[in-house]
């Protein structure tokens, strides 16, 4: 059986048993198809079972770096190595190939993008002018759904919090106006943080609990309009509306308004371990990805401000 032949036999396994769209399914080809081509040349013949399962390692690595010398990124790399990882421990089940020349191979890393702040000012609109639109979803009263999203955006932003960790939120957790206690949330991992709250926090949930339709304390804090507990993409629905209403950046979504919370504290002088403690990050290394948001605008404006910036 010819490689072209084991990978026609793959793909339409992929589409037919495993149910992977169609996309998934042109995506893995067009890759493996380059593989085989590399092959052809690589091995100065069309590659058959047999010379896949006698593929080494250094076989694999020299399509990958043929493929860098072509332009390919990273993270294109790195889904072409995870194309023919799936194929080769197909051939390995369905033909008992062996799969020698995954042993060890690692992927090129891609690059974590960079994540996207807003400026301060489009952060406070995002979060405070979103009371003025009520047009997203007509089955629910306006004012119950402008108090709704004004404290949801404003906990996310205020507070740091993933949109999933907010809408987890039940009203016995709610932060209230004049109290002092920190809000605990509960995040990745199902480990738990204490986060401090600003007085604007508390009072746009309070303004949001005096409309909310059920305010027991087992009740959703934030609801839709069926009283269940909200839906994600009804809240980033009501934030795009919004956005494009108010001439906002495309970036400014409920991941945004965290990103712009650490991006902003860090500009204040904040310290990057307790940014960390805020976020809920495991890791350091994941928080210092803003010290390169802040190190950009930073070099933005000495441009704009530097006599010898032409």
């Amino acid at each position: 059986m010819t490689g072209a032949e084991a990978l026609a036999g793959w793909l339409a396994t992929l589409a037919e048993e495993r149910r992977a769209s169609g996309h998934t399914v042109e995506a893995y080809g067009a890759d493996l198809a380059l593989f085989l081509g590399f092959l052809t040349r690589h091995l100065g013949e069309e590659p058959d079972v047999a010379a896949l399962g006698a593929l080494r390692p250094t076989d694999l690595r020299a399509f990958l770096a043929d493929r860098a010398a072509r332009g390919d990124g990273n993270s294109t790399r790195a889904r072409r190595l995870a194309a023919l990882r799936s194929f080769l421990r197909h051939l390995a089940r369905r033909h008992g190939q062996p799969t020698t020349a995954l042993a060890g191979l690692r992927g090129p890393r891609a690059a974590r993008p960079v994540p996207r702040a807003l400026t301060p000012a489009d952060a406070r609109e995002a979060v405070t002018g979103i009371g003025a639109v009520h047009a997203p979803d007509r089955a629910e009263q306006p004012r119950m759904q402008a108090a709704r999203d004004v404290a949801l955006f404003t906990l996310l932003y205020g507070c740091g919090l993933r949109i999933a960790e907010a809408l987890a939120l039940d009203v016995a957790d709610a932060p209230r106006p004049g109290a002092t206690a920190a809000l605990r949330v509960t995040g990745k991992g199902n480990k738990q943080r204490l986060v401090p709250v600003l007085p604007v926090v508390r009072a746009a949930m309070g303004a949001w609990l005096a409309e909310h339709p059920d305010p027991t304390p087992a009740a959703p804090l934030f609801v839709g309009a069926r009283g269940g507990r909200l839906d994600p993409a009804v809240a980033q629905r009501s934030l795009r509306h919004w956005r494009r209403l108010a001439g906002l950046p495309e970036h400014a979504t409920p991941h945004a308004l965290r990103h712009s919370f650490a991006t902003h504290l860090l500009s204040g002088g904040a310290d990057l371990r307790a940014i960390q403690e805020l976020l809920g990050h495991a890791s350091l290394s994941t928080t210092q990805r803003y010290t390169s948001v802040d190190a950009a605008a930073l070099l933005q404006t000495w441009r704009a401000a530097h006599p010898r910036a032409d």
